[in-house]
């Protein structure tokens, strides 16, 4: 049926794309011209899509045919094309609107500031309302684009778009964990997050990632709290979570997780509840080595399953069960099976490899080489495997470099506004000082005044006085509060632009020659930043001179044979000398002593 339905979709969906799609108005998109927004239409698609992605495809099918859909402006045509992408996704379809979904991401990049400004000039609430809504768009549309690169096995570019898409969102929703979602104005924004740190979590738990896995895991149920999405998708996260502990052997943390999972399951008759009964026997058998309580639940679950994909996965586990408890003939019936089934490459590798230590542990080599043969065709190149894994971490740690910074600098703002206002505070209460002794005074001076009719000149001029002094006293607080920000801006920029001029002057410096190079690039160095060799010497005291100029040389970015130079050391000399640095510091860097 499923497939049926696939082929009556398919003219459906070309229908979509050619109607959504205007060459003339998307080709060469104008960032700096004011789009209305979404037509009412495709706002109830996108509506209907976060609750029944099934009746919201075929809405759009029944919108691709109507003469609304002739008249879509850029904006519409690229946000329709996103929703496509996301409609076909929902529904279990694969990406076919490929093309139009990269021109969708270029446009909403274009008309987005990944630094949270409007670049379309609006400044107003309404302005701000708009640039969120396109920032979301923008965000989903790299969203989308990371799982076209997904389905195409292009797994470090789609880890870059999902990163991507968080980062948009982070940037123009600061504080989102903590903010009220019906004040966002946005909806489903939170889900949406929720979905993004889940499908990292799945591209990561692929790459035997544990580490970035849990920390995507714990994100994306920390959103998932703040807009539940369903007791399923909950499960579905905590199982995924527990299988990560379970690859770190923290049997304890896992099994935590996976019983968390089985809390929050409304039934048992689905695949969800299936694998969560298999993994948490599988963690049962790694921890009591118990093979046969393992395995008897995991033939209940295997009769259950009716899909070909998920039996497959409850045979690999039982026979890999057997293998690890040396019963290999009872082994060979699941793995033998599932070696023969080619639907799943990954599966066909883990038979293979557990076939052949099965064979060379019975005596067969034949059979044990055949399998051998066929690792050694078909397994995927282990550098080819370590570099694809070291450049998600460097996606991933990059990430999370950002996140930091960010973080570091809404603490610096929220610390300078909370000056401003202590500040603030202080003219308020000095002013309300002033005034209940201007009152204090008026009062005295009123009550005298039936006394004696010569103090009422004295008193009106002590008032003005006052009022002068008052007056001095806020323009004084005024000119230095303005002095102080003058400054500080000053301060700031000076130091940026010290830094942004290092290396050149650095570089400068040691192509000079000229004397005392290496005093004059430290002093370069201090400048631009400012206290950094204090944190080094206080986190190394057992730094020599010569050690603490190199931990900065290296920062620099100097060759061995240039730092020897600099140094009036031969090169072996400084080779010795950075080994000696290397075991002093750890192998750390100097980068976490720029700033304070």
């Amino acid at each position: 049926m499923k497939r049926v339905m696939h082929i009556l979709n398919y003219f459906a969906v070309l229908t979509i794309m050619v109607a959504c799609s205007q060459p003339t108005k998307v080709e060469a998109p104008e960032p700096c011209r004011s789009v209305a927004g979404p037509t009412q239409e495709l706002a109830a698609i996108d509506t209907l899509m976060w609750h029944q992605p099934d009746s919201a495809l075929a809405v759009m099918m029944e919108f691709a045919g109507s003469p609304e859909a002739d008249s879509l402006d850029a904006f519409n045509g690229h946000y329709c094309q996103v929703m496509v992408a996301e409609l076909l996704f929902k529904n279990d379809y694969g990406q076919s609107n490929r093309a139009e979904v990269m021109k969708a991401v270029h446009y909403f990049d274009s008309i987005v500031g990944m630094d949270g400004a409007d670049t379309r000039g609006k400044s107003d609430a309404r302005g701000a309302s708009v640039q969120r809504r396109d920032a979301f768009l923008a965000a989903r549309a790299h969203y989308m684009n990371g799982v076209g690169l997904y389905e195409r096995d292009s797994v470090v570019a789609a880890c870059g778009e999902y990163l991507k898409a968080l980062e948009i969102v982070e940037t123009h929703f600061p504080n989102l964990e903590t903010q009220d979602v019906a004040s966002l104005q946005v909806g489903h924004l939170p889900r949406f997050m929720g979905l993004t740190y889940g499908r990292l979590a799945e591209l990561f738990s692929g790459q035997f990632m544990q580490e970035p896995a849990i920390v995507c895991c714990k994100k994306a149920l920390a959103y998932d709290r703040i807009e539940i999405s369903s007791p399923l998708n909950q499960s579905s996260l905590l199982i995924l979570l527990g299988k990560q502990y379970a690859k770190l052997n923290q049997n304890d943390s896992a099994s935590y997780y996976c019983n968390e999972a089985l809390q929050r399951l409304p039934d048992t008759n689905n695949a969800v509840y299936r694998d969560l009964v298999s993994q948490l026997a599988l963690i049962n058998y790694d921890s009591s080595k118990d093979a046969e309580a393992s395995i008897i639940q995991l033939k209940r679950m295997l009769a259950q399953t009716s899909d070909e994909n998920e039996k497959m996965a409850r045979i690999s586990t039982i026979g890999s069960i057997y293998s690890d408890d040396g019963q290999y003939d009872s082994a060979l019936v699941y793995l033998v099976p599932m070696f023969e089934n080619k639907d799943n490459a990954v599966r066909q590798r883990v038979a293979a490899s557990y076939l052949h230590e099965i064979y060379q542990s019975k005596g067969d080599t034949v059979k044990a080489a055949q399998f051998a043969v066929y690792l050694a065709e078909n397994t995927v190149s282990q550098g080819k495997s370590n570099a694809q894994i070291s450049q998600l971490n460097e996606l991933f740690q990059r990430h999370l470099q950002w996140e930091q910074e960010k973080a570091e600098a809404e603490r610096r703002l929220a610390e300078q506004e909370a000056a401003r206002r202590r500040l603030v505070r202080s003219v308020v209460t000095a002013v309300a000082v002033l005034l209940v002794l201007g009152l204090g005074l008026w009062w005295r001076m009123a009550k005298r005044r039936k006394e004696h009719e010569a103090e009422t000149q004295t008193w009106h001029e002590e008032k003005q006085q006052l009022q002068t002094r008052v007056d001095d006293a806020l323009q004084q607080l005024q000119t230095v509060d303005d002095a102080l920000q003058q400054l500080q801006t000053q301060a700031d920029d000076a130091l940026q632009q010290a830094r942004a001029m290092l290396p050149q002057r650095v570089a400068d410096l040691y192509r000079a020659k000229v004397p005392n190079r290496l005093e004059r690039i430290m002093d370069e160095f201090e400048a631009a930043y400012p206290g950094a060799m204090e944190r080094v010497a206080a986190a190394y005291p057992n730094l020599t001179k010569t050690e603490t100029q190199l931990f900065v040389l290296s920062f620099l970015q100097f060759r061995a044979k240039e730092e020897a130079d600099l140094l009036g050391l031969s090169q072996n000399t400084v080779l010795q000398y950075r080994s000696n640095l290397r075991k002093k510091t750890g192998n750390a860097s100097i980068s976490s002593f720029l700033e304070a």
